[in-house]
């Protein structure tokens, strides 16, 4: 069982690093990113705060799937 575990925290966090940065890289291209001054909007602002959010579960994630397999 807890290799499963492990399995399962690994993939999570596998996904999050693959799925996260691109999806940045599509939101900064955005036009609603920035306004006409060239300053973030609260649209990307939000959406950084998300990424990061999932970036550190997913770094959280890998920490917890090596600590189950390490016992």
């Amino acid at each position: 069982m807890t290799g499963l575990l492990a399995a399962l925290l690994f993939v999570n966090a596998a996904f999050n690093l693959l799925v996260w940065p691109t999806f940045y890289r599509r939101v900064a291209k955005d036009p609603r990113a920035r306004n006409a001054a060239g300053k973030p909007t609260r649209f990307l602002t939000v959406h950084i705060v998300l990424i990061a959010v999932a970036l550190a579960i997913a770094v959280a994630s890998a920490i917890a799937g090596i600590a189950a397999l390490v016992g």
